[in-house]
C-alpha cells in the first residue's frame, strides 16, 4: 500500500508531461471571442486547433502562463490553402513592430503568397478570378457601392479604398523584390521592421535606410497571407492591418468541441444546459 502514492504520482506526472507535449506541438484549444467569423463560428464556440497541420515547430508560447516566445520550424508538411480557417498571432497594427495586443486571431485565408487580391462591390477576386464566398458568410446589407468612398482605417493608409472596394494588392512572397521609394516606404516599413525584429528602417529626405545602410530595394524574407473574417461587415482583418507572416500561424481550426451561448441565461438549476448549443458540438470547421 505504501507504493500506491508513488505510482499515482508517477502516472500523474506522465499524464501531465504528455498533455503538455500534446498542447505545445499538436493540439490546442481556442475560444471564439468575437463575431468576426459568423456564421461559420459563433461567439462562445470552443474549437480545437491542429498545430501540426502545416508544420511541426517549437511552441509560440509557454502553456499555462501564456508567455509568448520565438518559435522555429522543425518539419514542414504543407502550406496553408485558400479557404483554410487559421489561428495566428496578431501581427500588429500598421506602425507596430511588436503588437501591443498579445492576442491570437482566427480568420479565413483568402490570398496566398504572390496572389493578387481585389474586392469589388463586396465580391472577392484572386488573380483576376471571382472566388466563392464562404457558405455561412455574412455580407453587408449596406454595401458601399461607390468605389470613391475612402475609409481612413484601411491598410495601407495612402490608398483610396474601403472595405467593400479594396485593392488590387499583391500578397508578399518570400524572395520577392520590393522597389523602395519615398512614396511607398510607409506601406512597407512596418513589415520590414518586423522581419528584422526592430525598427530597422529610417528615412532621411529621399534616402531610405535599412540597418543604417541606404537601399533602393528589399528582398522579402518570409511568406505572407491575406486573411478575412466571414462576417465581412464586422471583421478587423487584412483589409485593416495588413498581412500575416507564415511564422505567426499557430495552426488550422478543425472542430468545435463545445458551444455555449453567452446571451442565454440559466435562471434555474435545471436550466443549466439551456445555453448549450448541442447542434454545434463536434462540428467540423470548413
Amino acid at each position: 500500500m505504501s507504493f500506491i502514492p508513488k505510482k499515482f504520482l508517477k502516472y500523474l506526472l506522465i499524464a501531465l508531461i504528455s498533455a503538455l507535449i500534446l498542447k505545445s506541438f499538436f493540439i490546442d484549444a481556442f475560444k471564439i471571442p468575437s463575431a468576426s467569423m459568423e456564421n461559420t463560428l459563433l461567439v462562445g464556440d470552443y474549437i480545437l486547433i491542429n498545430k501540426a497541420s502545416y508544420e511541426l515547430k517549437t511552441p509560440h508560447y509557454i502553456p499555462v502562463i501564456n508567455f509568448w516566445i520565438p518559435s522555429c520550424s522543425l518539419i514542414r508538411f504543407k502550406e496553408p490553402k485558400r479557404n483554410d480557417v487559421i489561428v495566428f498571432k496578431f501581427p500588429g497594427y500598421p506602425g507596430e513592430v511588436h503588437p501591443f495586443e498579445n492576442n491570437s486571431y482566427i480568420k479565413r485565408v483568402i490570398g496566398l503568397p504572390g496572389d493578387t487580391v481585389q474586392i469589388i462591390k463586396e465580391q472577392v477576386y484572386v488573380n483576376g478570378l471571382k472566388i466563392l464566398q464562404p457558405r455561412n458568410a455574412i455580407l453587408q446589407d449596406t454595401l458601399i457601392d461607390n468605389q470613391k468612398i475612402i475609409d481612413d482605417r484601411i491598410f495601407p493608409h495612402n490608398r483610396s479604398w474601403n472595405n467593400d472596394n479594396y485593392g488590387p494588392v499583391i500578397v508578399p512572397q518570400k524572395g520577392m523584390t520590393i522597389k523602395l521609394n519615398s512614396k511607398n516606404i510607409s506601406e512597407w516599413q512596418a513589415l520590414i521592421d518586423r522581419e528584422y525584429g526592430y525598427k530597422a528602417v529610417s528615412v532621411e529626405g529621399s534616402v531610405i535606410n535599412i540597418g543604417h545602410k541606404p537601399v533602393r530595394e528589399y528582398i522579402l524574407k518570409k511568406d505572407y497571407y491575406f486573411v478575412m473574417g466571414d462576417n465581412r461587415e464586422d471583421s478587423m482583418d487584412s483589409r485593416y492591418w495588413g498581412f500575416v507572416a507564415d511564422d505567426l500561424i499557430i495552426g488550422k481550426a478543425i472542430m468545435i468541441y463545445w458551444s455555449w451561448d453567452n446571451y442565454e441565461s440559466a435562471n434555474k438549476w435545471y436550466d443549466f444546459f439551456t445555453p448549450l448549443r448541442l447542434n454545434r458540438v463536434f462540428k467540423i470547421i470548413n
